[in-house]
């Protein structure tokens, strides 16, 4: 397992640099982080004396925090009502950040193995997602650390969302994580499906059965390869953007039922 260094040194502290009161008493703030951008949204009761546990919101790679805000302070908002914390953080090679060495290469060999219907081999995968994870797993843990410093946030913490190879990693390497809502929607290593052996947090798991850019048996070979005692899988029918409603209160519920 790649043990790249954070672009983030462990010691940085978060600095806000704007604050707005949303909806139901949510508290948005954004802040930098050495060089990374983030949202943290924290319900107005958060106190010193009373800490909310949080939630780590992952995103898809290449999009950034302004392009996914909508769907981000959605899922806030709705964790903010079960009285947890959240957090989003700009991803590698996303939004204002520079793009990844060989990601518009990988990509390109992406769309062209799609383009001749011919199956994606797995050094595309390994060149489109795991510099991904290289870079995305230290920044969060180096995030965590900073953001578990503040009063108002404390653990237990959770993972939701974005990139699985991203998830499956921190379940892995972070021992503050305790839960984690995954979303068969991204490709998947091979080194991944190795790592998910390791995994035995418990885990909510949801697939689009009809998602035109993920490969359905990969994504159940992955769930079967969890170490997970308790892990669920929620299959849907539908396509990559067609997730019922129902199944974020679903996963609402998972985590409300691990972190408070």
């Amino acid at each position: 397992m790649n043990t790249t260094p954070s672009s983030i040194p462990r010691t940085s502290a978060v600095v806000f640099t704007s604050a707005q009161r949303l909806d139901d008493g949510v508290v948005e703030r954004r802040f930098t982080l050495g060089e990374v951008p983030g949202i943290l949204w924290t319900p107005e009761t958060a106190t010193p004396s009373d800490p909310r546990p949080l939630i780590l919101l992952g995103q898809p790679g290449g999009f950034g925090l302004d392009r996914m805000y909508p769907r981000l302070v959605g899922r806030a908002l709705s964790a903010a009502s079960d009285g947890i914390a959240t957090v989003a953080l700009e991803g590698p090679g996303s939004g204002t950040r520079p793009p990844l060495p060989g990601a518009d290469q990988a990509r390109a060999d992406l769309r062209r193995a799609l383009a001749a219907g011919e199956p994606v081999s797995d050094d595309i995968i390994d060149r489109l997602i795991l510099p991904v994870v290289e870079q995305s797993v230290p920044e969060w843990r180096s995030a965590l650390d900073a953001l578990l410093r503040l009063p108002e946030v404390d653990e237990p913490v959770g993972y939701a969302g974005g990139v699985i190879a991203v998830g499956v990693r921190l379940a892995v390497v972070e021992p503050r994580i305790v839960a984690a809502g995954l979303f068969a929607g991204s490709y998947v290593p091979r080194a991944t499906l190795e790592e998910a052996r390791q995994v035995t947090i418990p885990l909510h798991v949801l697939l689009q059965w009809d998602d035109e850019g993920n490969d359905r048996q990969a994504a159940l070979d992955l769930f079967d390869a969890f170490g997970s005692r308790e892990k669920t899988l929620q299959a849907n029918l539908g396509g990559h953007t067609g997730v019922p409603p129902f199944a974020g209160d679903d996963a609402a519920r998972f985590f409300a039922r691990h972190l408070k």
